[in-house]
């Protein structure tokens, strides 16, 4: 990261991932069906988040109800086909809810400029921030699943940066994923690789403490 001081804001957009940020699951009872059929744990999650199983649902190209069955041919040799369902199912409908510190940080951050949120997500996205009483929390939401391209594709940050109306030089993009974050920062943005809401915090103290800050270039780490 290089800094230098300047008399403005450093960015004049946030672009902003859902999960692992704002949402977050509860996968206890995903855990505890593995220690039953005796796999390891996130055995589950490495069969459903393998890129060919989970892409097509990130873009839309499946439904939630398809990826639970490649869930369970994925699992197939491991276990049996009850229990690999069952399985799928308690990854598919895992309880989950939003932060309330990172929901309230990036409120007040809206009162100064555009947020997007920008995430990898299923075609039950709406329904899900509507269960989180967040469906109007940010000016725009791209999902990956009504684009048709996931990060780290150009195109979903350059779709983000023109929904929020700036030059994506002017974006500041926050992600969990360190592989999200580097392809934001080589298009110019800069970048939070988020770890904890401190992090977030800190790259936009100057909104909230009406000062000046430094101008941030790269990945903040």
């Amino acid at each position: 990261m290089t800094a230098t001081k300047i008399s403005s804001r450093p960015f004049d957009a946030v672009l902003c991932d859902l999960d692992n940020v704002i949402r977050f699951y509860d996968t206890t009872e995903l855990a505890r069906l593995e220690h039953v059929a005796g796999l390891a744990p996130g055995t589950t999650q490495k069969v459903a988040y393998a890129p060919e199983t989970d892409l097509p649902l990130l873009l839309g190209q499946i439904t939630q109800e398809q990826w639970v069955e490649s869930i369970v041919l994925g699992l197939a040799s491991q276990v049996s086909q009850a229990q690999a369902r069952e399985l799928g199912m308690a990854l598919a409908q895992a309880p989950f809810w939003a932060d309330e510190v990172v929901v309230a940080l990036l409120r007040r951050v809206r009162a100064h400029m555009p947020l997007v949120l920008i995430t990898n997500a299923t075609l039950e996205l709406e329904n899900d921030l509507a269960s989180l009483g967040l469906e109007d929390f940010a000016d725009h939401v791209v999902s990956s699943a009504r684009v048709g391209v996931a990060k780290p594709d150009r195109k979903i940050y350059e779709i983000a940066a023109e929904r929020a109306g700036v030059a994506m030089d002017r974006c500041l993009f926050v992600d969990d994923r360190l592989e999200n974050v580097d392809a934001a920062a080589a298009l110019g943005m800069t970048g939070v690789h988020y770890r904890e809401s401190e992090n977030l915090r800190e790259s936009v103290s100057f909104l909230l403490d009406g000062q000046v800050t430094t101008s941030l270039t790269g990945n903040i780490e």
